[in-house]
């Protein structure tokens, strides 16, 4: 048995309402929770919120919302790892703990079927194995900068301020997607990067990092280029179910 946990608190302050922001004409939370459910991994698709609102959105689309979260794993210092801890114990109390489990973000409309799919078979043989979506980093990482306090620009790594970059070993960033485990081993390291994790590497262009309005707007372009869609098209096609259609998903 396998479950899919998509944490999407109420708070954003950088993008107020974030997790449920049109994202091409949609919640942005639609596009996890669609592909999880279309990937035929799962028993379970279910979103961990403290928000009604939330809740509403993503029972409407098809997942599971069976608690509200407690404030105290909704803060700005409640970690992804906090609230999987907390979603997967409330499941054991009932005797429904999932042998594996994928975390996966609210805010990843450039998530891939295939990319879940590889992510478990990763870990299928390690009961104490991770796995996670990472992108080639565009820049040798030892030749990177840093501000100091008088505003000077200096190098991290001054060694290698004469390296040719091709000489320097490639780097790999966290996209941001999903994170899978194995349930057991996970409550007890309480960590989604144990000693033993794979990496699903997806092509750069699918890693967007929603942080701030810029972000947002440069991922909804790449997005319309790579589906030949438009927003505004899909957003007619898509409008938020009226009042009295969601009053039926409280």
């Amino acid at each position: 048995m396998s479950i899919a946990i998509i944490p999407a608190r109420r708070g954003s302050k950088r993008i107020p309402g974030k997790n449920i922001k049109s994202f091409c004409g949609r919640p942005v939370i639609s596009y996890s929770i669609e592909k999880a459910k279309r990937t035929g991994l799962f028993d379970r698709v279910i979103v961990s919120t403290d928000s009604p609102e939330i809740a509403e959105v993503a029972r409407h689309y098809g997942a599971e919302v069976p608690y509200l979260r407690p404030a105290e794993l909704a803060d700005d210092f409640s970690t992804s790892d906090d609230v999987l801890v907390h979603a997967l114990q409330l499941l054991e109390e009932k005797n429904q703990l999932p042998e594996t489990c994928c975390c996966i973000y609210a805010t990843a409309p450039f998530l891939q079927i295939k990319s879940l799919r590889e992510g478990l078979d990763l870990i299928r043989n390690n009961p104490e194995s991770a796995s996670f979506a990472v992108a080639k980093s565009p820049w040798p990482i030892l030749r990177s900068l840093k501000m100091c306090p008088d505003k000077r620009i200096k190098l991290f790594w001054p060694e290698h301020e004469r390296s040719r970059s091709q000489d320097l070993r490639e780097a790999f960033f966290d996209a941001g997607q999903f994170y899978w485990v194995h349930t057991r081993s996970f409550l007890r390291n309480k960590t989604t990067f144990p000693e033993v994790s794979y990496p699903v590497i997806i092509p750069r262009y699918l890693a967007h990092d929603l942080d701030d309005q810029e972000d947002w707007q440069a991922a909804e372009i790449v997005y319309k280029a790579l589906n030949s869609v438009s927003c505004e098209t899909e957003a007619e096609n898509n409008e938020r179910f009226s009042e009295k259609e969601s009053s039926s998903y409280v």
